[in-house]
């Protein structure tokens, strides 16, 4: 407690408890830390093409307009292309990468770990699989 002028003392709030399903931030902690407690990133692939307010996604550097990887790091949504290149896509979120996943998508220990698993290492940059 602080001590006031002429002795007075203040009263220090109590905040109630919160309950886990109450607290997003708790919840989005629990969401992205896996039985290990290591947080990791959630990966999954994208095919098709990906249409952002009604604007195809196109990689910059390639030119690419399908067959994405699509990382969601806590809540932070990225696109990665075959060629390597990867960029923040600050107009997705967190519900729409969980659209995309079929089944849970996939963990990984590292961006680069996923990356290599998918083929978006680099390895088969400018190829597409019908």
């Amino acid at each position: 407690m602080h001590m006031l002028e002429n002795g007075v003392q203040a009263q220090r709030t109590d905040l109630p408890e919160t309950d886990f399903d109450d607290d997003p931030l708790l919840r989005l902690q629990q969401e992205t830390r896996l039985g290990d407690g290591n947080i990791r990133l959630r990966a999954t692939t994208h095919p098709e093409e990906i249409t952002i307010t009604g604007i195809p996604v196109m990689c910059p550097r390639c030119g690419a307009r399908r067959d994405w990887m699509v990382i969601c790091d806590r809540d932070e949504i990225s696109i990665r292309c075959r060629c390597t290149h990867q960029w923040v896509e600050r107009e997705l979120t967190r519900a729409d990468y969980e659209a995309m996943i079929d089944v849970g998508g996939q963990d990984y220990p590292s961006l680069e770990a996923a990356a290599r698993a998918a083929g978006y290492d680099g390895t088969f940059a400018g190829v597409y699989v019908d």
